[in-house]
């Protein structure tokens, strides 16, 4: 990414929890000055301290960017402090769950150039994926600009409109949540067939990681992937029948769980 108006006008990241520091240190890496980054953070960590970037210090008047992560409860008490950075100069991008574009229109002005990101907790090892969706005020650069930021922790895609959101947050926001108890299930059943748990946990992790990497990785879908693995009245088609009944398994199990998840996102922005 091409840091170069970040550099001159400076970069305000408001927040610097788990998804703070790994955009941050991702931004580190990539080339950023550490003199061009100014954090607000009430309880900065050793190593936030230790990176060189200013902390709780004075803001630059009109950042180039200012980039919202903190919990969206502390929202109501950090966003204030920042009003006087809207109006079209500065370009906010705002990775906090749950919290609408009007929410910031409302206290930024709508002349505000506004980006909102939903990544998920992979991105604390560069694996995440992040969508994105820009208000009315938000060109074609504010974009590309917040895709280059965000692009420090993982892939990122881009929406038709905020209305995606919801299903988003459901599918990715909350999906990493739905692996690890699935890697949780899989490792009790093994140890239901006799296995030490231990053991049950290390191949269940194992076997849930491999198949998500190679499911990256590999040009064939998943459904192939699937085939492969699966010989004609063989273990995997015994266990594929049970998980893949239309009424009792995963595909039902997934849509009502997914419906939940959006829908409490829906009444949560209300």
């Amino acid at each position: 990414m091409d840091f170069s108006t970040i550099s001159t006008r400076g970069l305000v990241l408001l927040g610097c929890g788990k998804m703070g520091s790994a955009m941050l240190a991702g931004w580190l890496r990539g080339g950023l000055a550490p003199g061009a980054v100014h954090v607000i953070d009430p309880h900065p960590s050793d190593w936030l301290q230790s990176t060189g970037v200013a902390v709780n210090g004075l803001l630059p008047e009109a950042p180039a960017v200012v980039l919202i992560a903190v919990k969206p409860q502390m929202m109501a008490a950090a966003l204030p402090q920042l009003q006087a950075m809207g109006g079209g100069e500065t370009l906010f991008v705002t990775v906090a769950a749950g919290t609408t574009i009007a929410t910031y229109e409302a206290i930024l002005g709508a002349a505000t150039p506004i980006v909102r990101a939903m990544p998920n907790t992979p991105a604390a090892i560069g694996r995440g994926i992040t969508a994105i969706t820009g208000n009315g005020a938000a060109s074609a650069d504010d974009l590309a600009t917040a895709e280059g930021l965000l692009r420090a922790v993982g892939q990122v895609v881009r929406l038709d409109g905020e209305h995606q959101m919801d299903a988003v947050t459901a599918v990715s926001g909350s999906g990493p949540a739905y692996v690890f108890h699935l890697i949780e299930a899989l490792a009790d059943a093994g140890e239901a067939e006799g296995l030490p748990a231990d053991l049950a946990m290390t191949l269940a992790k194992a076997t849930v990681g491999g198949a998500g990497q190679l499911a990256e990785d590999a040009p064939d879908s998943p459904a192939q992937l699937r085939i492969n693995v699966t010989s004609p009245g063989g273990t995997t088609a015994a266990a594929l029948a049970v998980l893949m009944d239309a009424e009792t398994g995963f595909p039902a199990l997934l849509k009502r769980a997914v419906k939940a998840a959006a829908d409490r996102g829906r009444e949560l922005g209300k």
